[in-house]
């Protein structure tokens, strides 16, 4: 073979070098290399599993925990919920930070546990008048805007106890920002309470005495939109009621400072909504963490669990079940474990993103993940059914094998996909007694835990005693033809391997001749470039002879014709 195989690259190492790419050569014999390793891997896994009894049990035990670690983190999950006040987790700064735009459009900051503002939502739209479809109706001011109709008592909360006008000198006490405009502004309500509202309506900052026909006149309009706009009529305020220059300016004065106050005290409680959204937002993103720690701690002590059943099984199995080989069994598992820490926190992992899933989603993620364990292990088991059949190396098995073969497959997926439904129908039974409904922390409830375990034992035994009546029948034959396959792939690898050093060697060879080649090429071009250089030197020497001579005779002539002056 190893002769066949350097003949071959001999005769490609003769022909024009565009025609065979040894690079690319190479390359594809490396591909093919490295896939023949991997066959030859998956054949050698594939032989230790065949008539290995404890094929079915891993399946099994794998779906099983796959459900119980599933179940842990949903419990971790709802368990946050519950403790969210029954809201999911939802650490955005808009479902934490009211703010007025947001506040105006009715969307609210729920997860804010400081501050209720759906409440003042509540009260603030309990101050307009809707339609029949919930819409606020609106009216045009006198300055052609649009502005939400108060119900009627609107403002008596503003009015009540506050201070009167003089009758003796015809005056009320002018709210300057008017209850009205309080009332209507998202700003002021979204953040700031209505006793603080109220207290600023009615502050010395607010109140301003002025004429009861002015005040009347006013309304709820601003100062200044009061002064600076005409009525009906067209007529202004200071020409209907002959107010001075030096009022004008007191009032607009008034306003300015009232509007001063008025921006402080919302930026204040604006701050404040600010303040409050960030800590409940710290305190919901500290308790999302705290529960999904604990789902991960909870899920790395189940692969230790597992661990140990599984070396338990074995120490089962022994004729050695003595106390000193219990211990060691639970060593091993222990060594185990750590020696598959990796694994194992992907597992957990897997716990983490379950937990989180849950609190933003909700319970439905542990329905959807069983029904997706369920579904993917079918796939598999269908998957591998298949393969089986297409695998060229099974073409010439006898046909009674193959299905044989195809039937440990389906029955190794129905095992595992009967364990999931037969511990749901256990847990259904279960919680309607009295005291399996009982919820172990960070587990779930009893029914469910006694209904993992019992319906993967159930379907884990008749899985098992089916699987290995087959398995008797067919392991012996699939182990000789598995020996066979693995011979062969070995000579694949090695054929590849004899090629690859061929290919190496008239690379070595190609390169020699192609530096040799350029060696040579470069000398000519050498030599071509210093005979240039000599041609150029010589042509340069006769035309300097030329123009020497040519300078003598001019030299001459003008001699010459000093001679003749």
């Amino acid at each position: 073979m190893m002769n066949n195989n350097r003949t071959q690259l001999n005769e490609w190492s003769e022909l024009d070098c565009d025609i065979v790419d040894f690079d690319t050569l190479e390359n594809k014999l490396d591909s093919q290399l490295e896939e023949q390793m991997a066959d030859l891997e998956n054949l050698e896994k594939d032989r230790e599993k065949i008539g290995n009894p404890d094929t079915i049990g891993e399946i099994v035990m794998n779906v099983v925990w796959e459900q119980f670690i599933n179940q842990v983190g949903v419990v971790a999950g709802e368990d946050f919920i519950r403790e969210n006040r029954g809201l999911t987790l939802d650490l955005r700064d808009s479902a934490h930070i009211q703010t007025t735009e947001n506040f105006a459009k009715g969307k609210i900051a729920t997860h804010n546990d400081k501050i209720d503002y759906q409440g003042r939502y509540n009260d603030w739209q309990s101050n307009f008048q809707h339609d029949e479809n919930g819409n606020i109706i609106t009216h045009k001011t006198r300055m052609g805007r649009n502005e939400a109709t108060l119900v009627n008592g609107a403002r008596k909360p503003f009015d009540q106890g506050r201070p009167t006008g003089s009758v003796e000198r015809g005056t009320d006490m002018d709210h300057t920002v008017s209850a009205g405009e309080i009332i209507r502004d998202p700003a002021a309500n979204a953040h700031l309470t209505k006793e603080e509202q109220i207290e600023f309506a009615n502050s010395g900052a607010n109140l301003n005495e002025m004429d009861a026909g002015q005040n009347r006149s006013k309304g709820d309009k601003s100062m200044t939109d009061w002064l600076d706009n005409p009525n009906k009529n067209g007529q202004r305020p200071n020409e209907i009621f002959d107010i001075s220059e030096e009022q004008d300016k007191k009032y607009r004065k008034k306003d300015v400072e009232a509007r001063t106050e008025y921006e402080k005290r919302k930026k204040e409680g604006e701050q404040r909504s600010i303040d409050t959204g960030k800590q409940s937002q710290k305190d919901e993103a500290f308790r999302i963490t705290g529960k999904a720690l604990r789902s991960v701690i909870m899920g790395l002590l189940a692969s230790l669990v597992k661990d140990i059943i599984r070396k338990l099984i074995l120490w089962f199995r022994t004729g050695n079940r003595k106390l000193s080989s219990f211990i060691d069994s639970v060593k091993e598992a222990i060594k185990s474990f750590f020696t598959n820490i990796k694994k194992h926190l992907k597992n957990a992992a897997n716990t983490l993103v379950t937990t989180i899933a849950t609190a933003v989603i909700g319970p439905v993620v542990g329905m959807i993940k069983k029904a997706w364990i369920f579904l993917n292990q079918g796939y598999k088991s269908v998957k591998q059914a298949i393969e089986f059949l297409k695998n060229p190396s099974n073409k010439n098995m006898p046909l009674s094998i193959k299905m044989m073969e195809v039937g440990k497959i389906v029955i190794a997926g129905l095992t595992a996909g009967g364990a999931i439904i037969l511990s749901e129908v256990i847990e259904k039974g279960l919680m309607t007694v009295p005291g399996f409904a009982f919820e172990i922390p960070f587990l779930g409830s009893l029914a469910n835990l006694i209904g993992m375990f019992l319906g993967s034992i159930v379907s884990g035994l008749v899985g098992a005693l089916a699987l290995n009546m087959i398995d008797r029948l067919i392991s012996i034959q699939l182990k000789k033809e598995n020996d066979k396959q693995r011979i062969e792939k070995k000579n694949e690898i090695i054929k590849t391997q004899e090629q690859l050093i061929v290919v190496t060697e008239n690379q070595v060879l190609n390169k020699k001749v192609q530096v040799g080649a350029n060696i040579i090429q470069r000398h000519t071009d050498a030599g071509k470039y210093l005979y240039d250089v000599k041609s150029s030197i010589k042509q340069q020497v006769e035309e300097s002879s030329i123009l020497h001579d040519s300078t003598l005779k001019a030299n001459e002539e003008i001699d010459n014709l000093l001679e003749n002056l």
